[in-house]
């Protein structure tokens, strides 16, 4: 049932007519090869990433057990951003996704900054996954001779080959990463469920609720520091926007989307609560680290063969697929703004593939600069530009709630109709997810860490922005008054 259906009543005096669904030239030239097997893999690999794989143990050290409770309050505001995409997407589907939904109802200020917000997520989440790629491999013999430069730069250039010959292989790629990932999990879970059930030693320590009680209970050292890992838990979820942006170019998303999305909510809740609880029951917080993967920590006091390898490897693989998804989103993207004028117009160039490469290729050049940047800088400033892609991540959610948020005024208006398929609870879940969002900054103002000097930068960020847009509102507007002159003839 739709939010508003129109009767005779509505055609009275005074009473607005929905508007005709909003056309962007961004859509235009996109395949529709990505399958319902693949954006459901997207997905789920959105919604798990290295910041559960590897990040968690550090988390776990320093926040304990109490780290769960992190995970699922930020996995919901996460639900609720997805959700409130999907029903953006089924009211009206489109490869500019939220920059699109920016254009219609903030118009193209609003397009132009959520856009480049986007970027400066996805640039700096690329030079870390790069870096993280050589990282990794380097853990095998074989490859440890080998220049970590080299190394970075195949990785990309694989990645970045498979993402400009079709959306199709992306997809593929997407999905055999997504399968990895949950794989490792399940395993997991398996063991760890076997070792707390029959109560078999792990490293010296019998599992179970002893290994929290004992130990300082759920807030070992209190609830600040659970509260300041939050800034951190949010950016282990911030590819689940992904989905939202591959439903352009996806057959009947309409019946895929509400699927897909619905299902990261209990796959928030088994992987990461589940896991994270699973942990503390297993061993107490203090033994984890953040040198190592919480997953190895566990299977290596078991006495597991080859488990720091295995895990390596599914470390290496959801590093990939950040990269993966940050060229594909990123491409779409900026070919929606570059169609508007407001990013650079080689970014809106299509090849036989159907796949936007100006885009792609200009992320891949600041993945390049990301290899070349971790040599000349020291770790501390290293980690302040990859502070940035969480300012990003707050940028872009806290635009989708702002679109969320005027679409649903648009429907009470009577100007739009609401999908059958909505946020719940509007349009307080979208005002409660943006004072969440702004409470996150503050949490990173209050760190001590580069988290503090990131949002001390923001002044820079909106400096920046706000110039970029002088450079480009002669050309938006131009563009704007061509396509209003082309409509009218």
């Amino acid at each position: 049932m739709t939010d508003r259906t129109l009767t005779a009543a509505d055609s009275r005096p005074g009473t607005a007519a929905p508007a005709s669904p909003h056309v962007d030239a961004g859509d235009a030239g996109y395949s529709k090869d990505l399958k319902s097997r693949h954006v459901n893999m997207i997905a789920i690999g959105g919604a798990i990433g290295t910041g559960l794989f590897l990040g968690a143990g550090g988390r776990l050290h320093t926040a304990g057990p109490s780290l769960f409770i992190a995970y699922a309050v930020c996995g919901l505001f996460a639900f609720f951003v997805v959700r409130a995409l999907g029903e953006l997407v089924l009211y009206r589907p489109s490869s500019g996704a939220f920059v699109s939904y920016a254009r219609e109802f903030m118009g193209e200020k609003g397009a132009y900054t959520a856009g480049w917000l986007y970027f400066l997520n996805w640039a700096t989440t690329g030079i870390a996954d790069i870096t993280a790629v050589a990282t990794y491999t380097h853990y095998w013999g074989m490859f440890s001779s080998i220049p970590q430069w080299v190394l970075a730069l195949i990785a990309l250039a694989v990645v970045l080959t498979v993402n400009l010959i079709s959306v199709k292989y992306f997809g593929e790629m997407e999905f055999w990463f997504a399968i990895i990932k949950v794989s490792a999990l399940v395993v997991f879970m398996v063991i760890g469920i076997f070792l707390l059930t029959t109560q078999h030693d792990v490293g010296g320590t019998t599992p179970g609720l002893s290994n929290i009680l004992d130990h300082g209970g759920i807030f070992p050292a209190g609830v600040m520091p659970m509260l300041l890992v939050i800034q951190g838990v949010v950016f282990a979820y911030a590819s689940v926007e992904l989905c939202g942006v591959a439903a352009g170019e996806t057959k009947n998303p309409e019946k895929i989307m509400p699927k897909a999305i619905n299902s990261i909510m209990w796959r928030v809740g088994l992987f990461y609560v589940g896991s994270v609880v699973l942990l503390a029951l297993l061993l107490p917080y203090n033994v984890f680290t953040g040198d190592e993967s919480p997953f190895v920590t566990v299977l290596s006091k078991i006495g597991v063969p080859y488990a720091a390898g295995v895990m390596n490897l599914v470390v290496l693989t959801a590093a990939l697929s950040s990269l993966n998804s940050g060229l594909y989103s990123t491409g779409r993207i900026l070919r929606s703004m570059a169609m508007s004028g407001s990013a650079p117009q080689f970014t809106g160039r299509m090849n036989k593939g159907r796949v936007p490469y100006g885009g792609i290729l200009l992320t891949a050049f600041f993945c390049v600069l990301g290899v070349v940047l971790n040599f000349v800088v020291p770790k501390d400033a290293f980690e302040i530009v990859l502070n940035f892609a969480a300012i990003g991540i707050i940028g872009t959610w806290g635009m989708i709630m702002v679109c969320s948020l005027l679409f649903w005024r648009r429907s009470k208006e009577g100007r739009v109709t609401r999908p059958g398929y909505r946020l719940p609870w509007a349009p307080y879940t979208q005002i409660v997810t943006l004072v969440f969002l702004a409470c996150v900054l503050g949490l990173m103002a209050a760190d001590d860490g580069p988290g503090r000097t990131t949002v001390l930068c923001l002044p820079l960020i909106v400096a920046a922005l706000v110039g970029g847009w002088y450079v480009v509102r002669g050309r938006v507007a131009r563009i704007k008054r061509e396509a209003e002159l082309k409509q009218n003839a």
